[in-house]
């Protein structure tokens, strides 16, 4: 039998994103690809509907753009969607005083507007349902003065935290997922060097997101 739970996932393609889409094809969800490689998201949808006999939706969208996040807003609108796992993002490895300020807004723009936009724009048709999950992939960032990805990570964090105490009379679960160093491609696509880090401090991104819908499910 053909399910008809959907969750989307922005940031889809790779590393904890990727990882999602996998758990929650294995729990019986099919599942809306959101990032910008067409190509990759085509590939993970494949691989997903081989695998696990899901359906899937793929949706190329840049989230630093108001198109792009106004794209996944405009779906969300039109489809019931059950989950959404909100982890699109990059890192700068500039400081402030010294970064473009192009990449501060985008930064901005795919930390905080997105994340914000797609949660006040799902969360109605969740509660006329009053079922649904969000979480929204933070980080240990969240709680250090570490620049501005520090800072829109603690908004994250925030208002993730907010709105899981405004929703604790419902059957609404949101969720902060706030992981230290994860073996994905968020250094390497940051020009970030990070071989003196020891391997015991690195997480396994499928084990992270594991406990990650866990913990969602125990609120």
């Amino acid at each position: 039998m053909t399910s008809t739970r959907w969750a989307l996932v922005t940031g889809a393609t790779a590393g904890i994103g990727e990882s999602f889409t996998r758990l929650l094809a294995a729990k019986g969800y099919n599942v809306a690809l959101v990032a910008r490689d067409e190509a990759r998201l085509h590939e993970r949808a494949g691989a997903l509907r081989e695998k696990y006999g899901v359906q899937t939706f793929v949706l190329p969208a840049d989230l630093a753009t108001e198109g792009g996040c106004k794209a996944v807003e405009d779906y969300i609108s039109t489809y019931p969607i059950e989950v959404l796992i909100n982890n699109a993002g990059f890192g700068i490895k500039y400081p402030f005083t010294t970064s473009a300020l192009k990449a501060e807004q985008e930064l901005l723009d795919v930390l905080v507007r997105t994340p914000m936009r797609l949660m006040h724009v799902i969360l109605p048709g969740m509660k006329e349902r009053n079922s649904g999950v969000i979480i929204n992939v933070s980080s240990v960032a969240s709680f250090i003065a570490g620049g501005t990805y520090s800072a829109a990570k603690s908004y994250l964090t925030v208002l993730t935290e907010a709105v899981n105490t405004e929703l604790k009379s419902t059957n609404i679960k949101v969720s902060a997922l706030c992981p230290g160093f994860t073996r994905t491609e968020f250094h390497q696509r940051g020009k970030m060097k990070m071989s003196g880090l020891p391997d015991f401090m690195w997480l396994n991104s499928d084990k992270l997101v594991e406990q990650s819908w866990k913990d969602a499910q125990a609120n």
